[in-house]
């Protein structure tokens, strides 16, 4: 049983090692986000679970200090992967007809090296993922180290009579910027603090999203006693608010106070010509400093940043496979997922369900029809 074990670990490996390492914290790197989109991944959870928990969190690719708090609770292992592939699919769907459409292998390895506007959403994704899913991973019992939602003032004591039980977003909160913190650099250059910041908005989204639900309960309805608990929104609905957030973000340079030395980030009003006429009113960081620049403005903590311009994303580079074939949406984005160069059409030929009958009660019975469907493909 050992030397299964051990073959298992061996194999996990080499699965990782097939993309390569990046400088980025957990969730993000190339190897973790290849492992649980795999075809096979519950085929392979289903394997994983047979080996020990140590060997699993050694497998991973954490830091040193990440691995201990990997190996110090039940079940952290089997939620840290659910949280990379929640941020990772949640990323190619809102991606999914654009240019970039959040490319997984060293396409990604490489982009995350850069600090592109694409950069500063993975960052916000992921530290998004993982705040979720601790959060629910506690409200149903995967993990050890919490359970349901304690907030006093919502009397979430007594909620499970109900059948209530919020998600501990408290704890949530609390292990994703532990574990995600002792991975900063300890230079604070200014990537490193943009990567923070955008890890920051990513874990406040998620916060500021929770909801409260309500339970009323008494005779004939009443609400005699009312029982509440926090509920997570759908990670969707995260990442919408995200991917909104990434359509205005801000490029940011460090502005240093001359009084202070305290060196801050500020929006660059280049990137936000509306902003330049109506400054936001100042944040408590901007009194930090006096000497502010005519052309930057506070940053929000809620913003995401960035500090290299993009590429095109048009044709093949070390951040992107390009758009050539590609499929897009005639009339909606095929001039800009194909970057002007037009697109070919193919013709699939499909069976289809049609002339269904109800037979008696229960039963439908369909026969097949064959169909027809346009591809649209970048040139």
């Amino acid at each position: 049983m050992r030397c299964r074990s051990t073959s298992l670990v061996l194999q996990l490996s080499t699965l990782f090692l097939l993309v390569g390492l990046t400088r980025a914290f957990y969730g993000l790197t190339a190897r973790e986000t290849y492992l649980t989109l795999n075809p096979n991944y519950q085929e392979r959870m289903s394997d994983i679970k047979k080996i020990t928990h140590e060997d699993y969190c050694n497998s991973l690719g954490l830091h040193r200090k990440q691995k201990r708090v990997c190996r110090k609770g039940k079940g952290v292992a089997e939620m840290l992967v659910r949280a990379t592939r929640l941020a990772a699919l949640e990323c190619q769907h809102q991606f999914q007809q654009e240019r970039w459409n959040c490319s997984l292998g060293s396409y990604r390895k490489n982009l995350l090296e850069k600090g592109f506007k694409e950069t500063a959403f993975l960052f916000a994704i992921s530290s998004a993922g993982l705040v979720h899913e601790v959060s629910r991973s506690c409200a149903q019992g995967i993990l050890d180290r919490c359970t349901c939602d304690e907030t006093e003032h919502l009397e979430n004591r007594e909620t499970w009579l109900w059948g209530g039980c919020g998600d501990n977003i408290k704890f949530g909160l609390k292990f994703t910027r532990k574990f995600l913190r002792r991975f900063s650099n300890n230079d604070k250059d200014i990537r490193a603090k943009v990567d923070d910041h955008n890890t920051e908005a990513g874990i406040k989204t998620v916060k500021d999203l929770v909801n409260t639900t309500c339970k009323c309960h008494g005779v004939s309805g009443s609400c005699t006693v009312k029982t509440c608990w926090l509920r997570l929104s759908p990670f969707k609905t995260v990442g919408n608010v995200l991917k909104a957030k990434y359509e205005r973000s801000a490029k940011v340079i460090h502005v240093t106070n001359q009084a202070t030395g305290v060196a801050l980030l500020k929006k660059q009003l280049q990137s936000f010509p509306e902003e330049a006429a109506v400054l936001p009113v100042p944040s408590k960081q901007s009194h930090l400093g006096d000497n502010i620049a005519n052309d930057t403005a506070p940053l929000r903590k809620s913003d995401l940043t960035y500090i290299e311009d993009s590429p095109s994303f048009c044709r093949e580079t070390r951040y992107s496979p390009g758009t050539v074939g590609r499929s897009c949406i005639k009339g909606e984005n095929c001039d800009s997922i194909c970057c002007g160069r037009g697109h070919n059409v193919q013709k699939k030929k499909f069976k289809r369900a049609c002339r269904c009958e109800v037979i008696w009660c229960c039963v439908v019975k369909c026969k097949e029809c064959p169909d027809e469907q346009e591809l649209y493909l970048c040139k």
